[in-house]
């Protein structure tokens, strides 16, 4: 009787990380693409612009940070909200 009540707890430990584990992954991914790739990438491109010399693949790489700041930012978050639902999901068949 014990050991289904220690299941139990367990379950719901874990059922609170796959939550936590969600949460952080919407905010990592929105943090990657607006942070880091958009506005990262305009950085990038006014500090070119600023320059004595402008280099042409750090502009394109400026470029390709805000063009492709959706893209990434959804596959980091989705890929990190996965694994959350995953583990949400294991603890939810603990707790039962």
């Amino acid at each position: 009787m014990s050991k289904k009540k220690n299941s139990g707890v367990l379950g719901g430990i874990i059922l609170i990380l796959g939550i936590l584990t969600i949460i952080g992954g919407i905010g990592t991914g929105l943090y990657v693409g607006i942070w880091v790739c958009f506005v990262g990438g305009i950085v990038d491109l006014i500090s070119q612009i600023q320059g004595s010399q402008v280099e042409d693949l750090a502009v394109g790489w400026g470029v390709a940070k805000i063009f492709f700041a959706g893209p990434f930012g959804l596959i980091v978050g989705g890929v990190i909200v996965g694994i959350g639902s995953i583990i949400t999901g294991v603890g939810t068949t603990m707790v039962e």
